[in-house]
Parts: structure tokens; C-alpha cells; sequence
């Protein structure tokens, strides 16, 4: 498969605290790949430094060959990569289709801009059915549920046509048909774009990750499919804090 985003040698510090340290991390194009590890990882902070909110003290980040260390946020987005937050970001006044109209305008020209648009795009339109939204399209997106929300965001970072989206904890807060749904929707993006979801649900993981990555303490502890993480002794022993039997059986409880 085709490397779409290297990170070599990453090392970034806050105050005096190393939040991550010589960080070597690959993703390959069209991968749905998820990331975990315990709170303070350096998880965030690791997609904080790609989308350029946050810069390292050393290291690279390339993506799609491009060097993204120093680059402005908005820089990297016209570059193919787009991202969402623990917390909701979509216009609550403005309407689901308004909503994808308004992130998709992203890429037009801005004479089209200027003109008051009558039609729905091919792009919006497919949006909304990826995203199980087109019935809710003419409702104001702040009457929606908490993973319909969800899902008009992550429908609002496909009509931007980026290459790579980083998705911070999207199932958090959700029902368990929402976590359902979101798992599919998330492998039926992956389809066409690359995907990084960081994630702490472990039952959602075993049901739609195939690849994981697993951060501690700002370094990469192992990579592999579920079940080769969970046997991994090292992350029985420090992912949720706890001894190796009771790591275990907790997974086992969880399965």
C-alpha cells in the first residue's frame, strides 16, 4: 500500500512535560486505522500536530510527501486533510443541508460563493445519503441527536474532499444502535479516504478496527490487528492501568 502520512522522530513539550517522545508512526492510503492508549497518551496531541495546532519541538510529519511541520492549519486542510473534535462544531441555526452546502463551498471559487445556490450539489446530495441524513435535510442541525450530529460532521469533512480524516472519539456520548451505525459509516468512508480514529471504546473497536495503534506515555507501544493488541502484555498492563490479570479479564468480560 502506498505510505500517505510518515511521522519520523516526533518529540513534543509542554512546560517542561514531554507529552511525546521520538514518535515514529506510518498510515498507509485508504487504511481505517485506529488509534488508543490512556488518557494523556499524547493521542490528541499527536493530531494536533498534523492539522498544525500544535507544533513540535522536533521531528517530521509528511503527508503525501509534503512536509507539514510549520505549515499554518488552514495550509493543511487545502492539502487533503481535515479532522474532528471531541466536541461538536456544526452551526446549530443553519439546517443539515445548509451545514454541507456551507463545508462544501470550501472548494468552490468565489464567484460561486457570491451567488445564492438553488440546487443541491451531486456532492452534498451523496453526503446525505452516506450519512443517513437526507430526510433530516431541511431540519436546523440544532434539533438533532448527538451521533446525528456527529455523522453531519463527519459528512461536513467528506464534501471538503480531503485524502485523510482524523476523527477524535466519535462514538463518545452515543446509544449503542448509534455506535452501530457510526461504525458503518465510518468503513463505508474508508472506501474512498483514509481514515484515523482514535477511540477508547473497546467493544467498538473489536467490532470495526482492523489495525490499532497503541500510544503511552507519548511513544508507540505496539501496532497490530485487536486481537494481537489485546494479547500484547505490554498494553494489558498499562492501557487501562491496571495488572495483566486484570486486564484480561476485563477484555474477556468486555467480549
Amino acid at each position: 500500500m502506498t505510505e500517505l502520512l510518515r511521522v519520523r522522530g516526533l518529540n513534543v513539550t509542554f512546560s517542561g512535560f514531554r507529552a511525546i517522545t521520538d514518535l515514529d508512526f506510518t498510515v498507509s492510503a485508504g487504511e481505517l486505522r485506529f488509534l488508543i492508549g490512556p488518557n494523556g497518551a499524547g493521542k490528541t496531541t499527536l493530531i494536533d500536530v498534523i492539522t498544525g495546532l500544535t507544533k513540535p519541538a522536533s521531528g517530521s510529519v509528511t503527508f503525501d510527501g509534503t512536509e507539514l511541520v510549520g505549515r499554518r492549519e488552514h495550509r493543511i486542510v487545502r492539502l487533503g486533510v481535515g479532522r474532528t473534535f471531541q466536541t461538536s462544531v456544526v452551526f446549530e441555526e443553519l439546517s443539515v443541508l445548509e451545514n454541507l452546502d456551507l463545508a462544501a463551498s470550501f472548494r468552490r471559487p468565489l464567484g460561486a460563493l457570491l451567488r445564492r445556490r438553488r440546487d443541491t450539489s451531486d456532492e452534498v446530495a451523496e453526503a446525505l445519503a452516506t450519512t443517513g441524513l437526507t430526510a433530516l435535510a431541511d431540519r436546523p442541525a440544532g434539533v438533532l441527536s448527538h451521533g446525528q450530529r456527529q455523522w453531519l460532521e463527519i459528512g461536513m469533512l467528506v464534501v471538503q474532499r480531503p485524502s485523510l480524516l482524523l476523527l477524535d472519539e466519535p462514538v463518545a456520548g452515543m446509544s449503542r444502535p448509534e455506535r452501530e451505525r457510526t461504525g458503518e459509516l465510518l468503513q463505508e468512508v474508508a472506501r474512498e479516504h483514509t481514515v484515523i480514529v482514535i477511540e477508547h471504546d473497546m467493544e467498538f473497536l473489536r467490532r470495526f478496527a482492523s489495525t490499532v495503534s497503541v500510544l503511552h506515555e507519548g511513544r508507540l507501544l505496539c501496532e497490530g490487528t485487536v486481537a494481537q493488541v489485546q494479547a500484547d502484555p505490554r498494553v494489558q498492563e498499562v492501557y487501562l492501568g491496571r495488572t495483566r490479570k486484570e486486564s484480561t479479564e476485563l477484555i474477556k468480560e468486555a467480549g
